[in-house]
Protein backbone atom coordinates (compact mmCIF):
# COMPACT_ATOMS: atom_id res chain seq x y z
CA UNK A 1 0.00 0.00 0.00
CA UNK A 2 2.84 2.37 0.86
CA UNK A 3 4.61 1.56 -2.40
CA UNK A 4 1.38 2.22 -4.32
CA UNK A 5 0.98 5.63 -2.66
CA UNK A 6 4.61 6.52 -3.44
CA UNK A 7 4.18 5.54 -7.11
CA UNK A 8 0.91 7.44 -7.31
CA UNK A 9 2.59 10.55 -5.88
CA UNK A 10 5.44 10.26 -8.40
CA UNK A 11 2.99 9.90 -11.29
CA UNK A 12 0.99 12.89 -10.05
CA UNK A 13 4.09 15.06 -9.72
CA UNK A 14 5.29 13.91 -13.14
CA UNK A 15 1.93 14.78 -14.70
CA UNK A 16 1.96 18.24 -13.15
CA UNK A 17 5.51 18.77 -14.41
CA UNK A 18 4.57 17.72 -17.95
CA UNK A 19 1.53 20.02 -17.97
CA UNK A 20 3.63 22.91 -16.67
CA UNK A 21 6.31 22.43 -19.33
CA UNK A 22 3.68 22.17 -22.07
CA UNK A 23 2.05 25.38 -20.82
CA UNK A 24 5.39 27.19 -20.87
CA UNK A 25 6.95 25.91 -24.08
CA UNK A 26 4.08 25.05 -26.44
CA UNK A 27 3.72 28.73 -27.57
CA UNK A 28 7.44 28.78 -28.42
CA UNK A 29 7.13 25.56 -30.41
CA UNK A 30 4.05 26.93 -32.14
CA UNK A 31 6.00 29.98 -33.30
CA UNK A 32 8.77 27.72 -34.59
CA UNK A 33 6.28 25.58 -36.53
CA UNK A 34 4.55 28.71 -37.87
CA UNK A 35 7.85 30.11 -39.14
CA UNK A 36 8.55 26.87 -41.04
CA UNK A 37 5.04 26.23 -42.37
CA UNK A 38 3.26 27.27 -45.54
CA UNK A 39 0.18 28.06 -43.39
CA UNK A 40 1.40 30.08 -40.39
CA UNK A 41 -2.07 30.70 -38.95
CA UNK A 42 -2.57 26.99 -38.23
CA UNK A 43 0.63 25.10 -39.08
CA UNK A 44 -0.65 21.61 -38.21
CA UNK A 45 0.26 19.30 -39.73
CA UNK A 46 3.33 21.35 -40.74
CA UNK A 47 4.13 21.80 -44.41
CA UNK A 48 7.72 22.86 -44.09
CA UNK A 49 8.64 25.97 -46.03
CA UNK A 50 11.58 28.34 -45.40
CA UNK A 51 10.06 31.20 -47.36
CA UNK A 52 9.52 33.32 -44.24
CA UNK A 53 13.25 33.23 -43.47
CA UNK A 54 14.06 34.24 -47.04
CA UNK A 55 11.66 37.20 -46.84
CA UNK A 56 13.08 38.13 -43.45
CA UNK A 57 16.51 38.46 -45.04
CA UNK A 58 15.15 41.17 -47.38
CA UNK A 59 12.82 42.93 -44.89
CA UNK A 60 14.54 46.15 -43.85
CA UNK A 61 11.99 47.03 -41.13
CA UNK A 62 12.52 43.84 -39.16
CA UNK A 63 16.27 43.99 -39.69
CA UNK A 64 16.43 47.56 -38.40
CA UNK A 65 14.24 46.67 -35.41
CA UNK A 66 16.41 43.67 -34.61
CA UNK A 67 19.63 45.68 -34.80
CA UNK A 68 18.19 48.43 -32.56
CA UNK A 69 16.97 45.88 -30.01
CA UNK A 70 20.32 44.13 -30.12
CA UNK A 71 22.21 47.37 -29.46
CA UNK A 72 19.92 48.30 -26.57
CA UNK A 73 20.09 44.83 -25.06
CA UNK A 74 23.88 44.52 -25.37
CA UNK A 75 24.62 47.96 -23.91
CA UNK A 76 22.00 47.56 -21.18
CA UNK A 77 23.32 44.16 -20.11
CA UNK A 78 26.90 45.41 -19.88
CA UNK A 79 26.02 48.64 -18.07
CA UNK A 80 23.61 47.05 -15.59
CA UNK A 81 26.00 44.18 -14.87
CA UNK A 82 28.95 46.49 -14.22
CA UNK A 83 26.87 48.76 -11.98
CA UNK A 84 25.26 45.78 -10.25
CA UNK A 85 28.64 44.20 -9.56
CA UNK A 86 30.11 47.42 -8.17
CA UNK A 87 27.03 48.06 -6.05
CA UNK A 88 27.07 44.54 -4.67
CA UNK A 89 30.75 44.74 -3.74
CA UNK A 90 30.17 48.10 -2.09
CA UNK A 91 27.14 46.91 -0.11
CA UNK A 92 28.52 43.56 1.04
CA UNK A 93 32.10 44.70 1.61
CA UNK A 94 31.61 48.20 3.01
CA UNK A 95 27.90 48.44 3.88
CA UNK A 96 28.35 47.71 7.57
CA UNK A 97 25.20 48.12 9.64
CA UNK A 98 23.37 49.72 6.71
CA UNK A 99 23.81 46.76 4.38
CA UNK A 100 20.12 45.82 4.50
CA UNK A 101 19.04 49.41 3.86
CA UNK A 102 21.30 49.73 0.82
CA UNK A 103 20.17 46.33 -0.49
CA UNK A 104 16.48 47.29 -0.27
CA UNK A 105 17.23 50.66 -1.88
CA UNK A 106 19.03 49.07 -4.83
CA UNK A 107 16.28 46.47 -5.26
CA UNK A 108 13.62 49.20 -5.33
CA UNK A 109 13.18 49.37 -9.14
CA UNK A 110 11.87 45.79 -9.03
CA UNK A 111 8.67 47.12 -7.47
CA UNK A 112 8.14 49.85 -10.10
CA UNK A 113 6.18 48.86 -13.19
CA UNK A 114 7.95 49.20 -16.53
CA UNK A 115 5.30 51.52 -17.97
CA UNK A 116 5.69 53.88 -14.99
CA UNK A 117 9.46 53.73 -15.33
CA UNK A 118 9.19 54.55 -19.04
CA UNK A 119 6.86 57.52 -18.49
CA UNK A 120 8.91 58.93 -15.61
CA UNK A 121 12.17 58.52 -17.57
CA UNK A 122 10.67 60.31 -20.56
CA UNK A 123 9.48 63.17 -18.33
CA UNK A 124 12.85 63.43 -16.60
CA UNK A 125 14.94 63.51 -19.77
CA UNK A 126 12.62 65.84 -21.68
CA UNK A 127 11.41 68.28 -19.00
CA UNK A 128 14.50 68.45 -16.77
CA UNK A 129 17.41 67.86 -19.15
CA UNK A 130 15.72 68.90 -22.40
CA UNK A 131 16.73 65.67 -24.16
CA UNK A 132 14.69 64.01 -26.86
CA UNK A 133 14.12 60.29 -26.75
CA UNK A 134 17.00 58.40 -28.31
CA UNK A 135 18.98 55.18 -28.00
CA UNK A 136 21.13 56.51 -25.15
CA UNK A 137 18.17 57.46 -22.96
CA UNK A 138 16.51 54.10 -23.70
CA UNK A 139 19.68 52.27 -22.66
CA UNK A 140 19.90 54.25 -19.41
CA UNK A 141 16.24 53.65 -18.56
CA UNK A 142 16.50 49.93 -19.32
CA UNK A 143 19.65 49.75 -17.21
CA UNK A 144 17.75 51.20 -14.25
CA UNK A 145 15.20 48.41 -14.61
CA UNK A 146 17.76 45.62 -15.14
CA UNK A 147 20.15 46.91 -12.48
CA UNK A 148 18.05 45.44 -9.65
CA UNK A 149 18.07 41.98 -11.24
CA UNK A 150 21.83 42.17 -11.69
CA UNK A 151 22.25 43.33 -8.10
CA UNK A 152 20.24 40.40 -6.71
CA UNK A 153 22.12 37.87 -8.87
CA UNK A 154 25.47 39.29 -7.76
CA UNK A 155 24.37 39.43 -4.12
CA UNK A 156 23.42 35.75 -4.21
CA UNK A 157 26.83 34.97 -5.70
CA UNK A 158 28.96 37.15 -3.39
CA UNK A 159 27.02 36.65 -0.16
CA UNK A 160 29.41 33.94 1.07
CA UNK A 161 32.48 35.20 -0.73
CA UNK A 162 35.61 35.30 1.45
CA UNK A 163 37.01 38.81 1.02
CA UNK A 164 40.21 37.80 2.79
CA UNK A 165 41.36 36.10 -0.41
CA UNK A 166 41.61 39.50 -2.12
CA UNK A 167 43.49 40.91 0.83
CA UNK A 168 45.86 37.95 0.81
CA UNK A 169 46.55 38.43 -2.89
CA UNK A 170 47.32 42.13 -2.33
CA UNK A 171 49.60 41.32 0.59
CA UNK A 172 51.48 38.90 -1.66
CA UNK A 173 52.19 41.73 -4.08
CA UNK A 174 49.27 41.65 -6.51
CA UNK A 175 47.57 44.87 -7.54
CA UNK A 176 43.84 45.24 -6.81
CA UNK A 177 43.09 44.73 -10.51
CA UNK A 178 45.22 41.58 -10.69
CA UNK A 179 43.59 40.29 -7.50
CA UNK A 180 40.21 40.76 -9.13
CA UNK A 181 41.23 39.05 -12.39
CA UNK A 182 43.06 36.09 -10.87
CA UNK A 183 41.19 35.55 -7.59
CA UNK A 184 37.69 37.04 -7.63
CA UNK A 185 36.68 36.70 -11.28
CA UNK A 186 37.20 32.90 -11.54
CA UNK A 187 34.90 32.42 -8.54
CA UNK A 188 32.17 34.84 -9.63
CA UNK A 189 32.15 34.55 -13.43
CA UNK A 190 28.98 32.43 -13.48
CA UNK A 191 27.06 35.15 -11.62
CA UNK A 192 28.42 37.82 -13.96
CA UNK A 193 27.48 35.77 -17.03
CA UNK A 194 24.05 35.02 -15.56
CA UNK A 195 23.49 38.73 -14.94
CA UNK A 196 24.48 39.53 -18.52
CA UNK A 197 22.04 36.96 -19.92
CA UNK A 198 19.13 38.03 -17.68
CA UNK A 199 19.63 41.74 -18.40
CA UNK A 200 20.04 41.04 -22.11
CA UNK A 201 16.80 39.06 -22.34
CA UNK A 202 14.81 41.57 -20.26
CA UNK A 203 15.92 44.58 -22.29
CA UNK A 204 15.58 42.73 -25.60
CA UNK A 205 11.94 41.92 -24.89
CA UNK A 206 11.02 45.13 -23.06
CA UNK A 207 8.32 47.23 -24.72
CA UNK A 208 7.10 49.84 -22.23
CA UNK A 209 10.40 51.59 -21.51
CA UNK A 210 11.65 51.72 -25.09
CA UNK A 211 8.21 52.68 -26.42
CA UNK A 212 8.18 55.96 -24.46
CA UNK A 213 11.83 56.81 -25.04
CA UNK A 214 12.37 55.88 -28.69
CA UNK A 215 9.24 57.15 -30.40
CA UNK A 216 9.28 56.09 -34.04
CA UNK A 217 12.59 54.21 -33.76
CA UNK A 218 11.64 50.56 -34.35
CA UNK A 219 12.56 47.79 -31.94
CA UNK A 220 11.49 44.17 -31.93
CA UNK A 221 8.78 44.56 -29.24
CA UNK A 222 7.35 47.73 -30.83
CA UNK A 223 7.26 46.14 -34.30
CA UNK A 224 5.56 43.03 -32.88
CA UNK A 225 3.04 45.17 -31.02
CA UNK A 226 2.29 47.22 -34.13
CA UNK A 227 1.91 44.08 -36.23
CA UNK A 228 -1.03 42.96 -34.09
CA UNK A 229 -3.21 45.64 -35.63
CA UNK A 230 -2.66 44.41 -39.17
CA UNK A 231 -1.96 40.72 -38.63
CA UNK A 232 1.30 39.05 -37.72
CA UNK A 233 3.41 38.23 -40.76
CA UNK A 234 5.42 35.00 -41.07
CA UNK A 235 8.65 37.03 -41.09
CA UNK A 236 7.99 37.99 -37.47
CA UNK A 237 7.58 34.33 -36.58
CA UNK A 238 10.91 33.61 -38.23
CA UNK A 239 12.71 36.40 -36.37
CA UNK A 240 11.12 35.36 -33.07
CA UNK A 241 12.27 31.78 -33.65
CA UNK A 242 15.82 32.92 -34.28
CA UNK A 243 15.82 34.98 -31.08
CA UNK A 244 14.34 32.12 -29.05
CA UNK A 245 16.93 29.67 -30.35
CA UNK A 246 19.73 32.13 -29.55
CA UNK A 247 18.44 32.68 -25.99
CA UNK A 248 18.06 28.95 -25.33
CA UNK A 249 21.53 28.34 -26.73
CA UNK A 250 22.98 30.98 -24.38
CA UNK A 251 21.21 29.45 -21.38
CA UNK A 252 22.32 25.95 -22.38
CA UNK A 253 25.89 27.19 -22.80
CA UNK A 254 25.81 28.76 -19.34
CA UNK A 255 24.47 25.51 -17.86
CA UNK A 256 27.16 23.41 -19.53
CA UNK A 257 29.88 25.80 -18.40
CA UNK A 258 28.66 25.63 -14.79
CA UNK A 259 28.48 21.85 -14.96
CA UNK A 260 31.98 21.57 -16.40
CA UNK A 261 33.24 23.97 -13.75
CA UNK A 262 31.72 21.87 -10.95
CA UNK A 263 33.08 18.64 -12.43
CA UNK A 264 36.51 20.21 -12.71
CA UNK A 265 36.42 21.33 -9.09
CA UNK A 266 35.17 17.93 -7.98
Amino acid sequence: MIVFKENLGKWAMGSVLVVAYCFLYMPILHILFASLSSHPNFPYPPEFNTGSYVRLYTNSVYQSAFVNSLIIAACTSILSTVLGFLATVGVLRFGGKRTLFYAVFFAGPLFVSEILLGISSMSLYYLVFGLQGNMVSAIIANSVHCFSFSFLIMAAMLYKYDWRMNEAAIVCGASPFRAFIEVMLPLTWSGILGSLIVAFVLSLNGLDISFYLLGATPTMPSVAWGALRYGVKPELYALSSIINIAVFAAILGLYLMIRSRKNGVA
